[in-house]
């Protein structure tokens, strides 16, 4: 039982590591909204600003192209995935690939509900990415750039084509604002605030490329739009849109929320700070993976291991001669006495992938959380090992 293993005596100063929504940017409080345009229309002078701010914020920090369109759309970055989809494919055939749970979300819309005829799908388990030298860019092509349930991302974009006849869709929410996106390979982007940000939930955003505004324009899609993804009106893009006229009603408390949140990333060195500071959480958690006797990466490989959703599974061979079950309850068990301890929150892996452990390593997480975090992981293990062990 856990009670004869002695637990460490150093906690996380912050056990948030959820993969979303995530942790709060360092020094965060709800003092930092009370400039918020509460009580006000979004479409007034003050409100407009503070949306057409996060705009040209974001656009900034990311080194969005001038002629690229970002706008705050509704839903999360489910919603600006879905309204991308359903907008603009059809007009050619499409390769969509899925390695874990949200992009098999994506088939399921491709397949079910869009009904699309012509449709190509590239498989790989969770762990793995499925072959990137088989895509075919004369085929619109529908791909996450991270894996936010398995921890693997893809390692570059150098298997995209620049001279690509169809679109690149990329559902990038675990990966913008950590990652380099490589703006010229990506027609379509989409993420939400509330990620490697820490923002708070129920906003999307989307990134359109020219070549994205022109299918836009020039293709009308064979099914009924909802308001919420209309993106074009009398065969032209809705410009304002992406200057600030939101489709919906937003909430300017997340909206002071993610400025607050971009103006911490400007202080911090922008994207490059950003980045460095998720990759030293990566560097962390593997350096004490190297050392460790029952933990490992979900990822085969080093190139696609993620530095936001770091997912590990268990490798011990006690715990392989467990049934799958009895698998899934180790990692419960393991997840609640963490959080139990007050030691880390939220990090039982996601319900349909390997058991194991899921742990947000984005930049609003702290490295010496992390570290502080890894002995207890041990603890975990062992305790609920001495547990399982006397009555498996």
């Amino acid at each position: 039982m856990s009670e004869h293993l002695t637990p460490p005596t150093r906690k996380p100063t912050v056990p948030h590591f959820s993969s979303g929504p995530c942790a709060k940017r360092p020094g965060w409080s709800a003092d930092k909204l009370q400039n918020a345009c509460t009580g006000r229309s979004h479409r007034s002078a003050d409100g407009k600003a503070k949306l057409t701010e996060v705009i040209d914020r974001s656009k900034n920090i990311l080194g969005i192209p001038a002629d690229y369109r970002l706008g705050i759309v509704p839903a999360s970055d489910t919603g600006a995935v879905e309204m991308a989809m359903w907008s603009l494919l059809g007009s050619r055939p499409l390769d969509i690939l899925a390695w874990e749970s949200f992009g098999q979300e994506w088939v399921k819309d491709v397949t079910d509900e869009l009904k699309l005829a012509d449709v190509r799908l590239l498989k790989a388990p969770y762990g793995s990415l499925p072959s990137l030298e088989e895509v075919d860019f004369n085929h619109d092509v529908v791909f996450l750039w991270n894996g936010t349930t398995s921890g693997v991302r893809v390692p570059n974009a150098d298997w995209i084509k620049s001279d690509r006849q169809g679109l690149t869709i990329c559902d990038a929410t675990s990966a913008v604002f950590a990652m380099d996106m490589p703006w010229d390979k990506l027609d379509v982007v989409t993420y939400s605030w509330q990620k490697v940000l820490g923002g708070e939930a129920q906003h999307g955003v989307i990134v359109l490329s020219p070549r994205a505004v022109e299918r836009l324009e020039s293709y009308q899609p064979p099914r009924p739009l909802p308001k919420l993804f209309r993106m074009t009106q009398k065969g032209k893009l809705i410009e304002g849109i992406f200057k600030g006229d939101t489709i919906n009603t937003p909430s300017m408390l997340c909206v002071e929320d993610a400025l607050d949140g971009l103006k911490w990333a400007e202080s911090i060195g922008g994207l490059p700070g950003l980045i460095g500071r998720s990759e030293a959480n990566l560097q962390a958690i593997a350096k004490w993976v190297e050392q460790s006797n029952w933990a490992d990466f979900l990822s085969e490989k080093v190139e696609t291991r993620s530095c936001t959703s770091i997912c590990l599974k268990i490798v011990d061979s006690w715990f392989a001669t467990l049934s799958l079950e009895q698998q899934a309850e180790c990692s419960k068990k393991m997840a609640k006495m963490l959080e139990k301890q007050q030691v880390a929150y939220d990090i039982a892996p996601y319900r349909s992938a390997p058991p194991g452990l899921r742990i947000w390593g984005g930049a609003t997480v702290e490295t010496d959380d992390i570290e502080a975090l890894l002995p207890w992981l041990d603890w975990a293990y062992a305790s609920v090992k001495a547990e399982l062990a006397a009555v498996v």
